[in-house]
């Protein structure tokens, strides 16, 4: 099973992203899921899986959050 989190996409390379998780900035595989800057996606070990939008990604992290 694999755990998917919400991140905002910040610039893209060719089928690379940064993608912003808060504190974190990690490279993603966008090759897979049609997404641009400013975009929400869920990403699992390393490559982004699907396109969401803000509220749901927002709600996911407060869930998130709750656990820490």
């Amino acid at each position: 099973m694999c755990l998917a989190i919400p991140g905002k996409v910040t610039s893209i390379n060719g089928d690379m992203a940064k993608v912003d998780f808060g504190n974190i900035k990690k490279d993603v595989f966008l090759g897979i899921v049609k997404a641009k800057v400013g975009d929400y996606v869920l990403v699992g070990s390393g490559v982004a899986v699907q396109k969401i939008n803000k509220k749901d990604a927002m709600k996911i992290i407060k869930e998130w959050n709750k656990l820490k």
